[in-house]
């Protein structure tokens, strides 16, 4: 099982944002400054555990009901191998079951962070998220986190990555996240936003509110739970 991420750190209005940071920003600017204030980067654990998913692809694809059960999964076991069986017949399936590059920090010109994987040739970085997928394509979170990771990857290798992939291994799904020019906007707008947090930004109080740990000292009026997984 793949050991635990490098630490990746905060940064300076000026200096390179963490995808962490990035990520979290563009899900909610407040929940990122009471993190950053409660010195809070770590994943919990359930977290931990369906990112992990992403690297048992091939054991999962042959794994009896009850295992499949008692993992981290959110669909039922004929519905998660027929969701791994479509992922197998990809073109970068080996890469993706049994990549040579994992947990790979990145360093790009403004942003810094962790890649789960590098997989192809030409390579492109992954965001495993252990969240569960929209209908089509990825949340706008991951969809920056994967942004970010694309160009940094560009910067280290100084040729243009023009896509990266976001893994939801609790479903046995994976998006392709193509660096068009308005998922190039809403990167450079939640750069924007990151760099600029120097208090506490505007509460949103919506549904993103019941999902955070932070929801009772923010003041909204919401449970406050420690299920952050979409992140």
């Amino acid at each position: 099982m793949p050991g635990p991420l490098p630490s990746v750190s905060g940064t300076g209005s000026d200096e390179t944002v963490t995808f962490g940071d990035l990520s979290r920003g563009a899900y909610c600017p407040r929940q990122l400054y009471h993190a950053r204030r409660a010195d809070d980067r770590e994943p919990p654990p359930e977290a931990t555990d369906r990112i992990d998913l992403a690297f048992r692809y091939p054991s999962l694809r042959c794994a009896a009901d009850r295992e499949l059960r008692e993992a981290p999964i959110d669909l039922q076991p004929d519905d998660y191998r027929r969701n791994l069986a479509r992922l197998e017949s990809r073109d970068d399936w080996d890469d993706l079951a049994s990549p040579s590059r994992t947990r790979v920090l990145l360093s790009g010109k403004d942003c810094r962070g962790i890649a789960h994987k590098v997989v192809g040739d030409p390579a492109v970085p992954t965001i495993v998220s252990p969240g569960s997928p929209p209908e089509d394509g990825t949340w706008n979170h991951h969809r920056v986190r994967a942004v970010a990771a694309a160009k940094a990857l560009a910067w280290e290798q100084k040729r243009a990555v023009p896509r990266a992939l976001v893994e939801y291994p609790a479903h046995g799904v994976v998006r392709t996240v193509e660096l068009t020019t308005r998922a190039k906007a809403a990167y450079r707008s939640a750069l924007r936003t990151v760099r600029a947090i120097d208090g506490p930004p505007p509460r949103v109080n919506d549904a993103r509110c019941e999902g955070c740990e932070y929801s009772g000292e923010c003041g909204t009026r919401t449970r406050s739970l420690r299920s952050l997984l979409g992140l």
